[in-house]
């Protein structure tokens, strides 16, 4: 199966993950603070539900320290 097959096949249901923010941005680097504000957080307790991309995956990744990643099934 190609990827542009996967993604058509996957596109009705989408795959979520949960984010929710446990430390803070005080004190940290730049990068961090605005990889935080692109997930949508931005002050420790905030959950997101965010469609699980290998770009959502990165962001999460670079402040894995600062986040709780829960998966969540498909969506309908």
């Amino acid at each position: 199966m190609t990827v542009k097959a996967q993604t058509k096949s996957a596109a009705g249901s989408k795959r979520l993950v949960v984010v929710t923010q446990t430390g803070s941005s005080y004190n940290r680097k730049p990068g961090m603070r605005e990889t935080l504000i692109g997930l949508g957080l931005g002050k420790v307790r905030a959950t997101r539900e965010l469609e699980d991309t290998s770009a959502v995956r990165g962001m999460i990744e670079k402040v894995r320290h600062l986040v709780k990643v829960e998966e969540k099934g498909s969506s309908k």
